[in-house]
């Protein structure tokens, strides 16, 4: 229990409260008349009753005004605005009495100023004292965490305010980039200059700061972040403060950084033109709704008011998971309506579960829910897992794509948008190899013509998924150490999974038949550097493999199976813009369907023998640059073939016309 929180009814608090304001008034009135040189008590019976009155009414102004619906230990800017408004109606309050009860002659007009600044002072100083001294109870039972806040603007003030009253951080300092700020002292903490930082973390022992600036761009959050990397401390943020309840941070809600501010990606607006192009009003079907990609996808469509969205995935766990987010984010707008888009609630959620490899299941769905759209983002994505299980990638990947994409052309499905990968160029591995003829089946099928426009969206990595390197560091390093890297010269393409879902789904709307729509990334980053950052902003430092100080190190475990050093995003070098300067329109070569079915037909053959000979000849004729530098661990393709054991069965001809 809080040493604040006392055993006390509101009752007895609120007429303790009363009776603490009327001595308050009534000290006021008697000083008042003093300075003034005169005597209080002396004064007639019929004007102190007069004022008496006024002393009782007033507190029942203070009531009114909800002065004592404040509580104490969190008093701020608004209970000053509240008791202003009060004390000034009190003090006409007194006047009253004063012009009724006495000549206007024995009328001093003095009074009534001085009792203004002493009742306020009186009432709101007392308040304010036993605030301060509460807090400093709190304190040394509860010891606070010296913090710098980096920040003095409103964001800042309201972090400040929050944490006083709270009984874990104890802010010691402001920093801010602002010279009109440095020097300044805001609710009683000095603003400092960035350039003081060092000076501060070892006065005041601070082993944290908190980042108060949502209103920075990812490029400024970026430069700042890189100023404080090298210092003794772990950097963590907070969430934009004007959505929290009476401004204040509970300590939970102090979080790490945001891994978009260490890559400084500012983000284009996405035009809600092309977000509902192919979305609203329309039913949409999701393949993989449960995995990342697939998720956030989800989360983007149902913000564009779909009539119908249709969530299939073969993990039970997470259709379920996703389903139910749905669900509460719908609740929640069915009961905010005037917030909410008109029509928002009679959003249709369906969840499936399935497989994309079912050509009877995909038909009937898409017939059944008559489906508009179609965001294909089932695919086995984790490269070491498909080196290990090559029949399954290729049977999910690429003949997966295909049963989906001959179903949407069947059924006369507008839009159909595959997620693709930079692994699928030049690929070392199977993952990416699959995911290129994947890409190629949906392009022979635009040149066939129909009624459905085939595109793919190919991009990097994306933070948050479920193969991120990031949260896997932050829980290596939480844990001590070591965190481990491939190798210290590979890089990687990153972008968050918010940005490549608009993406996506802004780029599909602009898809004629065939497109490959490529996303820019910016710059690639090195794992390792990436790792580095991490461990010094959770203030830790990188331990040096010769002598061993530091306090997390760094492990090289070699490139895994199929793994590149460098990924690529194109094929060729024609490449176009489009309206969204952050997505492009690559022109690459692809087989035509005659030649591509023959090659899917040996392919599905080979599966169902086995032959990973055949698979690999076949995606090596398919997928230009297709070179797999590793041999091949999969226990299935290992062990010695029995021809005695069945083969793997077709459930239908999957490369029929």
């Amino acid at each position: 229990m809080h040493l604040y929180n006392f055993p006390l009814s509101r009752t007895v608090k609120l007429v303790g409260l009363l009776l603490a304001d009327a001595v308050m008034l009534v000290a006021a009135l008697s000083l008042s008349f003093g300075l003034l040189g005169g005597d209080f008590g002396a004064q007639s019976q019929l004007f102190q009753a007069y004022l008496a009155a006024a002393v009782a009414f007033s507190l029942l102004v203070f009531m009114r005004m909800g002065v004592y619906r404040a509580l104490v230990l969190y008093l701020g800017l608004q209970f000053v605005f509240q008791l202003l408004k009060a004390v000034t109606f009190a003090t006409c309050l007194v006047a009253a009495a004063c012009f009724l009860s006495l000549p206007p002659e024995a009328l001093d007009y003095s009074l009534f100023p001085i009792f203004w600044m002493l009742a306020l002072l009186f009432t709101g100083g007392s308040r304010f004292l036993v605030k301060a001294m509460t807090q400093a109870l709190i304190q040394n039972f509860r010891p606070k965490e010296p913090v710098i806040i980096y920040g003095a603007g409103s964001s800042g003030m309201q972090l400040l305010v929050a944490l006083q009253s709270g009984d874990q951080y104890l802010p010691v300092a402001f920093v801010d980039d602002s010279h009109r700020m440095i020097g300044s002292t805001v609710h009683g903490i000095r603003v400092y200059s960035p350039k003081s930082l060092y000076e501060l973390i070892e006065t005041w022992s601070a082993r944290q700061i908190l980042l108060a600036i949502p209103s920075a761009t990812h490029a400024e959050r970026k430069e700042i972040i890189n100023r404080l990397e090298h210092l003794p401390v772990h950097v963590k943020t907070v969430p934009d403060l004007f959505d929290m309840v009476s401004g204040k941070v509970e300590v939970h809600e102090v979080r790490e950084i945001d891994i978009e501010d260490l890559l400084g990606r500012d983000i284009v607006p996405p035009s809600q033109r092309l977000l509902g192009a192919c979305i609203t009003g329309k039913s949409v079907l999701v393949t993989g709704a449960g995995g990342s990609i697939g998720s956030e996808l989800c989360r983007q469509i149902i913000n564009v008011n779909p009539a119908r969205l249709v969530l299939l995935d073969s993990s039970e766990f997470g259709l379920y998971e996703i389903e139910n987010e749905l669900r509460k984010r719908l609740g929640t707008r069915e009961q905010s309506t005037e917030e909410a888009n008109e029509g928002a609630a009679r959003i249709e959620i369906v969840a499936l579960l399935g497989s994309v490899c079912n050509r009877g299941h995909m038909e009937n769905l898409i017939e059944t829910f008559r489906i508009e759209t179609i965001y294909h983002a089932a695919a086995y994505k984790q490269v070491p897992m498909v080196e290990k299980n090559i029949f399954e990638g290729v049977s999910n990947n690429v003949f997966g794509t295909l049963v989906a994409a001959q179903a949407a052309r069947k059924h006369g499905v507008s839009n159909f948008v595959l997620i693709s990968t930079d692994k699928a160029v030049r690929p070392t591995n199977y993952m990416g190899a699959t995911k290129r003829l994947a890409e190629q089946v949906l392009q022979a099928m635009a040149q066939g013509g129909g009624s459905t426009k085939f595109s793919m969206v190919r991009f990097g990595n994306v933070l948050g998924s479920s193969g991120s390197v990031v949260p896997l560091f932050r829980r290596q390093i939480s844990a001590g150490g070591p965190v481990t890297v491939t190798h210290p010269e590979v890089t990687r393409y990153f972008m968050t999974v918010q940005e490549a879902a608009e993406l996506v789904i802004q780029a599909g709307s602009m898809a004629t038949g065939g497109d490959v729509f490529v996303l820019d990334m910016h710059e690639p980053i090195r794992i390792v550097d990436l790792a580095r950052k991490m461990i010094h902003l959770m203030g830790y430092d990188v331990r040096d493999g010769n002598t061993y100080r530091g306090d997390i190190a760094i492990e090289y475990t070699g490139l895994r199976p199929g793994e590149k050093l460098r990924e690529e995003l194109m094929i060729g070098e024609s490449v176009t813009g489009t309206e969204h300067p952050k997505i492009l329109r690559a022109e690459e070569e692809t087989l035509g369907w005659e030649r591509l079915e023959t090659l899917l037909a040996r392919l599905e053959q080979a599966c169902g023998e086995f032959d990973l000979e055949e698979i690999q000849f076949v995606l090596k004729e398919a997928v230009d640059g297709f070179d797999p530098k590793e041999e091949v661990i999969d226990p299935l393709w290992n062990t010695q073939h029995d021809p005695a054991l069945p083969q793997q069965e077709n459930v239908t001809r999957l490369f029929k016309k």
